[in-house]
């Protein structure tokens, strides 16, 4: 059992439960504010004031559309599951807070005289909590779209169950290179590994850019929220939902934004400890720790804010595209490359060695790409010509036959006041002419 641990575990009911409560609390207030900021800050962007009416600085207008939205008329549609319909929402939301649980806000404190550490539960698998929890939460995505009896919240939801996926895999590489310097898999042993050496965004900035991109994926938003891509799918897997369910996803996508960037705080950033030239000192202890932890994480949710504001939106295959091919095989060579590192200074390898190994190594690939068939350039130009041809209807372009030729609309018959010789209208077999 960690230090921290065991503080938690001697802890008294009434003080966890003061943590649970001060936690939902601040999840609370967080999506409020941030609300408000990303209003503000994209209308700044955008040169147009954004809030300011309600409240001062329109710091209350988040509240007001809230309790706006819970007077809406609550509508169901009728095809939906009705259980199935209520509980997603649900599900979105419990697992967004759980997943708060195991992140250290701070040092140890003393509240009411009870010697405790700023953190709900810290668990040998702190950090398999987090991934599990916003595994979880695509399945409340997923219902919704099920249970909304129409095809358009469906296609929404499958969509966001292959991002999640996809982007949760190279979420838990760039973990991996954490948890071999760290040593452990609780949050709390991570925050502490950083504090006796360099933070890892320092000596793990691979797995950093890995772990910011992953995050905006799995938080759909943009430039990666396809789930919710109004132009292409109306309004995405809760285009049934009105009232305090709509309210719900969106607590849920609020609070996941600053859940995983107190989780990028605790695993890059130092967690709650000081800034290097602070750090050990006074300022680096007690409820010090909350102020410099929300700091952290504030610059997180402003990159959100940010990359709403400045990015558009990506295709689908580019989006998937950019998780397979580039994340995924990019985490793996860099966990190879840590575990190589660490297995070399353990053998007591010297720089120089491995300088000429990598020497060696770098010869032998550029003698391979050079060994390699190489195009010639009649076949380039081949290649260019037949890329700039234009397509025929025996290609496998989707075209339209060419040959097809609209028949021109037919004359319409023009009826004359002629009449035969014998005083009667012209008949069926004669023309306007009296001929036949």
């Amino acid at each position: 059992m960690t230090p921290t641990a065991a503080l938690l575990a001697d802890n008294p009911l009434w003080l966890t439960v003061l943590k649970v409560v001060v936690i939902f609390a601040f999840l609370m207030v967080m999506t409020l504010f941030m609300i408000w900021m990303e209003r503000r800050v994209v209308g700044r962007m955008q040169q147009r004031p954004g809030p300011n009416r309600v409240g001062p600085f329109g710091l209350l207008q988040s509240l007001a559309d809230g309790l706006k939205l819970a007077f809406k008329e609550d509508i169901q549609p009728v095809l939906a599951d009705r259980w199935v319909y209520v509980l997603a929402p649900v599900i979105s939301t419990v697992t967004a807070f759980t997943a708060f649980a195991v992140i250290p806000l701070g040092g140890q404190v003393s509240i009411f005289g009870q010697q405790t550490a700023l953190q709900v539960a810290d668990l040998p698998v702190g950090v398999l909590v987090v991934l599990a929890c916003s595994s979880l939460g695509v399945y409340g995505i997923v219902l919704s779209g099920w249970a909304s009896g129409s095809p358009y919240p469906l296609l929404g939801s499958l969509r966001s169950a292959a991002q999640v996926i996809s982007y949760e895999i190279a979420l838990g590489m760039s973990i991996v290179a954490v948890i071999l310097y760290s040593g452990s898999l609780s949050t709390a042993d991570i925050v502490a590994a950083q504090s006796r050496q360099w933070w890892f965004v320092f000596l793990l900035f691979p797995s950093f850019v890995v772990f910011c991109v992953s995050m905006v994926g799995e938080t759909n938003r943009a430039p990666f929220d396809l789930p919710e891509a109004e132009s292409e799918l109306v309004g995405g897997f809760h285009t049934e939902y009105s009232s305090l369910k709509f309210a719900l996803f969106m607590l849920a996508e609020y609070v996941n934004m600053v859940t995983v960037s107190a989780m990028a705080t605790t695993l890059f950033l130092g967690g709650w400890h000081a800034p290097w030239p602070l750090a050990g000192g006074p300022l680096d202890r007690g409820w010090w720790g909350p102020l410099w932890f929300i700091g952290k994480m504030l610059v997180f949710l402003f990159v959100f804010v940010w990359l709403r504001g400045t990015l558009p939106r990506l295709r689908y295959d580019q989006f998937m595209a950019l998780g397979w091919k580039v994340l995924v095989p990019g985490s793996l060579v860099w966990i190879v490359l840590v575990v190589g590192a660490r297995e070399l200074r353990n053998a007591a390898v010297t720089p120089s060695e491995v300088l000429v190994v990598g020497g060696v190594v770098l010869v032998m690939l550029l003698v391979i790409a050079f060994l390699l068939p190489q195009n010639s350039p009649a076949q380039r130009e081949e290649a260019l010509e037949r890329a700039h041809e234009v397509p025929t209807a025996g290609s496998d372009y989707p075209l339209p036959p060419l040959d097809l030729v609209v028949p021109p609309p037919p004359r319409r018959a023009v009826v004359s006041a002629a009449v035969s010789a014998d005083g009667e209208p012209p008949t069926s077999q004669e023309d306007d002419h009296g001929t036949a």
